[in-house]
């Protein structure tokens, strides 16, 4: 039997990955390059559209965590990304290109796997089919899965930040330092001075943006927030936000700077980096006339300007089961954004889930629930069983059922949160092969 994966990104990347692996035949169906999304540029699977960072590393943050149990479940996302990773400090970071090469080249050439090219406009009637269309599926998909589920989908807008070439940015007006006082010094500080902050923030404010369409709302999801959305809180919100400038010292001055924008490499040549934090919607002579109000940044190449796109979620809480199995359908699974999971990790995770999932399912056993205690399972629970209005959401350790004990620092218990969840995902890998 073959399973049909819909969509190319990083959960269908990891599903179509673990069923080749167990010796299952895969059509992984990828509209690109036939058919472009709004954020797109290649066709390579597997691309990036935002940030070119998978955050954290450390097992004291969450997303470390997340990333480590994937590591254990034999993730290509994480193995890639590892091959493809450029510094970021206590971050990982990928060179953005040959991560998606990479993803595309193992798929590609492994001997379970065929790639069809071709937009997929409906759903099969028959087999056992993974929906990873992602937050940009296509109109006539989009459509398709309407139908099946009766429900009209949710959504958010979501921004990428400006790309610029290293060689542009005035280096004698920026310096090199950590991240929140993490890690190497491997972000490029551009700082401003209160006048020059206020200078740039007026300009923000008066930009002009890109209009949404009149059926479209904005609803934005908080933790990629465009920046002239954010800055519209108050003057004081970016210093608090992107343009944080703890534990960083200017060494023109000796001083603290009043604001600072970060850059972060984005290849592994070093001669792009991405503006930290600055998704957004202004249209793309604004983004030029507005960015180069920051010093180090005033004769900047843009090679990449920001965008803006619509990001399209079921609701999972009622269409899904912890399996990630459609509950009327259970030959159906959904992985990615599409289920209402945010972040990189996060969407190729699920990935892993309907991959071990439909596994199972093939040979004839019950599909598996993760434990609650991992960064998977808290994920795949609270995207099937969160009450109320149904919000996408990050990993964070809020999501996995609180330790007993009491810590007397919150670095020490996410070291326990850590813990547990890893000796529970070794366990749990005894289950099933891989």
């Amino acid at each position: 039997m073959k399973v049909r994966v819909l969509g190319g990104g990083l959960a269908g990347s990891e599903a179509a990955w673990y069923l080749a692996n167990c010796g299952i035949g895969v059509e992984l169906w990828e509209m690109r390059p036939e058919v472009m999304t709004p954020a797109h540029h290649t066709e390579l699977l597997g691309e990036l559209v935002c940030s070119n960072s998978l955050r954290a590393i450390s097992l004291e943050n969450a997303a470390g965590l997340l990333k480590e149990e994937m590591r254990i479940l034999n993730s290509l996302i994480i193995r890639c990304a590892q091959e493809n990773e450029v510094p970021a400090g206590g971050a990982l970071a990928v060179d953005r290109e040959g991560f998606a090469r990479c993803i595309t080249s193992r798929l590609e050439d492994h001997p379970n796997i065929k790639i069809v090219r071709q937009e997929a406009i409906s759903l099969p009637e028959q087999g056992i089919t993974i929906i990873a269309t992602g937050p940009l599926s296509a109109d006539r998909i989009s459509r398709a899965i309407k139908n099946i589920s009766g429900e009209d989908h949710l959504y958010f807008f979501d921004a990428a930040a400006p790309i610029v070439t290293a060689d542009s940015i005035d280096m004698s007006k920026a310096f090199k330092g950590a991240r929140y006082e993490k890690g190497e010094a491997a972000y490029i500080n551009c700082p401003l001075s209160r006048e020059q902050y206020m200078d740039f923030y007026a300009d923000l404010l008066s930009a002009e943006r890109h209009m949404c369409h009149d059926f479209e709302k904005e609803v934005y999801f908080e933790g990629c927030m465009p920046v002239e959305v954010l800055a519209q809180r108050g003057e004081q919100t970016l210093l608090f936000g992107p343009m944080k400038p703890v534990g960083l010292v200017d060494p023109g001055t000796g001083r603290r700077p009043f604001a600072v924008v970060q850059l972060r490499q984005d290849n592994r040549e070093g001669t792009l980096f991405n503006m930290v934090g600055f998704q957004t919607n202004l249209k793309w002579g604004e983004q030029k006339r507005v960015f180069s109000k920051i010093p180090a940044l005033e004769n900047a190449e843009f090679v990449r300007f920001g965008v803006m796109h619509r990001n399209t979620f079921i609701n999972s809480p009622k269409l899904l089961n912890p399996t990630l199995q459609f509950k009327q359908n259970t030959n159906l699974f959904f992985a990615g954004q599409l289920t209402g999971v945010e972040g990189y990790i996060e969407s190729a995770s699920t990935g892993i889930v309907a991959g071990i999932n439909a596994v199972r399912l093939i040979k004839g056993r019950q599909p598996l629930l993760f434990p609650e205690n991992t960064a998977i399972g808290a994920l795949c629970h609270y995207i099937t069983s969160v009450t109320g209005v149904f919000q996408p959401m990050n990993i964070n350790f809020g999501l996995l059922p609180p330790l007993q004990a009491k810590f007397p620092n919150k670095k020490e218990r996410a070291r326990a949160y850590s813990a547990r969840a890893l000796k529970e995902i070794k366990a749990f890998k005894d289950l099933f092969a891989l």
